[in-house]
């Protein structure tokens, strides 16, 4: 039997290896377990020489502000050796990205992680994490990821999003990104045109109000922020005019900021609608509307407490047309595209009028936006 010093030992030392373990697991916590979690510290900022010209001047300064944010985005995806079977892990592309807010979320172009099996993300300081998707918007080419951000001391993008209505051709336009995996790299020319509507990756959908740029804008740059000279966002790079030089379109901030919300809310982007389906654009042309056409009216929506009617067939079998949208707030209705966009910046609970013929007789009717599932 033991004695009663022996038994005071035993538990001193079961207390204490309890301590012990305990005191390891919180080191293991802080330090090992989180050694994935990111940190961007943004670099001493250095002070332009006294006999740089002002705009040369403003350039250096919205660079140094603005780098630390923009970040290295990889698209990593498994392949299959052909004689040997086995399954490695290669870069299939990357691009450039931007953090847009202190939780960690970072903003890049939908076509720079299409199709990855992993997504990671370098920071300013070469560091490499891991990225999970959050949502994506394919026909605004748009994707949100997220880190885990420990801490930093950088100004992320979503508080300094400039009104992407207010810009005006002329004004100077700044590219950051990763041409050809050269990171953090500065290119600097003005807003060409805006307004520009350009094919997006979904077939049939176009992004409108693009903003048009000279400054650089090369394969890696896509996903990075276009900034004006106060360095706030006014759009992001995506694309380019094949065959040319210096022309070069940003998804403007204004699309960015509504749609980033939306996703990092709800995991995807909130679409508005009336609650009708449509054919597609080739059947429509087929029968010569003018239109689109309303291929059924769901339930208890706005419109069928419009009244409006879908495609159906009578008792012989034969087709009876739905009604045909030509018209959104007096804006011409031609195509899917057009019905898109017509709804993509109106919100549950707007009043819209929408124009449509029935029976060749053409109607105009106030109808209320709601919230529609993709």
């Amino acid at each position: 039997m033991l004695n009663a010093n022996s038994f005071l030992r035993f538990i001193y030392t079961f207390v204490v290896a309890a301590f012990a373990l305990f005191a390891l697991s919180v080191v293991y916590q802080k330090f090992v377990s989180r050694g994935n979690e990111a940190s961007i510290i943004a670099p001493i900022v250095e002070e332009a020489p006294g006999d740089l010209l002002a705009h040369e001047r403003n350039t250096i300064s919205v660079f140094q502000n603005a780098s630390p944010s923009v970040v290295f985005v990889h698209n990593l995806q498994q392949r299959r050796e052909f004689f040997s079977f086995n399954v490695t892990e290669v870069q299939a592309g990357s691009g450039s990205g931007f953090l847009w807010d202190r939780e960690g979320h970072i903003v890049t172009n939908y076509h720079v992680v299409q199709g990855a099996s992993r997504v990671a993300v370098t920071l300013i300081d070469g560091k490499t994490y891991n990225a999970r998707k959050v949502g994506v918007e394919p026909r605004k080419d748009l994707a949100v990821l997220k880190i885990d951000l420990k801490r930093t001391n950088v100004v992320p993008f979503g508080d300094k999003v400039a009104n992407s209505a207010e810009i005006r051709v002329g004004q100077k336009a700044i590219a950051i990104g990763n041409p050809y995996g050269l990171d953090h790299t500065l290119t600097v020319g003005t807003v060409s045109a805006l307004g520009r509507s350009m094919s997006s990756i979904v077939e049939g959908i176009t992004i409108r109000d693009m903003v048009q740029t000279d400054a650089a804008i090369n394969l890696g740059n896509s996903g990075g922020p276009l900034l004006d000279s106060s360095g706030r966002l006014i759009g992001m790079n995506t694309l380019i005019l094949r065959g040319t030089t210096g022309i070069g379109f940003a998804v403007p901030s204004n699309t960015i900021k509504r749609m980033v919300s939306q996703i990092i809310r709800y995991g995807r982007t909130v679409q508005a609608g009336i609650g009708v389906s449509i054919f597609e654009d080739r059947i429509a042309r087929s029968i010569g509307a003018s239109g689109v056409v309303v291929r059924e009216v769901y339930q208890d929506s706005p419109a069928e407490d419009l009244g409006m009617r879908g495609t159906s067939r009578d008792q012989y079998g034969r087709i009876i047309l739905g009604d045909i949208i030509v018209a959104i707030d007096e804006e011409p209705i031609r195509n899917h595209d057009d019905m898109y966009n017509a709804f993509d910046e109106k919100n549950p609970g707007d009043e819209i009028e929408v124009t449509f013929l029935r029976d060749g007789e053409e109607r105009t009717e106030t109808v209320a936006v709601v919230t529609i599932a993709d």
